[in-house]
């Protein structure tokens, strides 16, 4: 256990993850560039003249964003209808992180609430978590907003309101993530941040963000909490 992450880890009351990433890969059997080009299928059968660079845009959460960008609601509403019900369908052939679940176990064995806050939509981490037997271990699942793309992280406000239901103080939260908008979210909100670098590019990028510690593997964290 690295003594970076041992003295974090001292300091914090509860861990809050992100989702996609830290406790699994969820379009890993239903690919995200598949379901963001279902998403551009709904733009064009409300009618839109899809310009190229969204056509070819591969990741479903972009498509999202940038249609409630447009400030079009009744379009946003559609994509954001169709792209649940894809994440519901992706729960189902989800991969697990290696040693999420343990770090999740050894949280709570550690006297630690576990919060999952992610910018998926809380019916398919739901849907995981109960597949997986995780449910009982987590609480609360915040997910993005409905139709409202704008409050995702790094907004800070899902990450906040998770701390608000824990009733712990926010510089004693600890948020997991595997993306610039986690790290960004989290210090945004007063919470402490671990990136989770899953692909060796992302380290540097998470220490330039100012993460309080760096993880390559869930082991690590996993271990570190046991």
């Amino acid at each position: 256990m690295s003594a970076e992450l041992g003295r974090l880890l001292n300091q914090v009351d509860a861990v809050l993850l992100d989702f996609d990433g830290p406790v699994c890969s969820i379009f890993a059997g239903y690919p995200a560039p598949h379901v963001a080009a279902e998403l551009v299928d709904v733009l064009r059968g409300c009618g839109v003249d899809v310009p190229p660079d969204l056509a070819s845009e591969p990741d479903p959460l972009e498509v999202l964003r940038r249609i409630g960008a447009a400030g079009d609601r009744g379009l946003t509403r559609a994509v954001e209808k169709a792209l649940c019900a894809a994440e519901r369908l992706a729960a189902e052939s989800a991969e697990p992180t290696p040693y999420g679940r343990e770090v999740i176990v050894a949280a709570r064995q550690a006297g630690l609430p576990v919060a999952v806050v992610s910018n998926n939509s809380a019916s398919a981490i739901t849907s995981y978590l109960t597949a997986h037997r995780l449910a009982g271990y987590v609480s609360p699942v915040v997910g993005r907003a409905y139709a409202e793309p704008a409050r995702m992280k790094p907004n800070p406000e899902p990450v906040m309101k998770a701390v608000r239901a824990l009733g712990k103080a926010p510089n004693r939260c600890v948020l997991v993530g595997d993306s610039l908008s986690d790290i960004e979210g989290a210090h945004a909100a007063g919470v402490l941040a671990i990136g989770y670098a899953n692909r060796p590019t992302k380290a540097d990028a998470f220490r330039s963000a100012g993460a309080e510690a760096v993880i390559v593997s869930m082991s690590e964290l996993a271990n570190a909490l046991l």
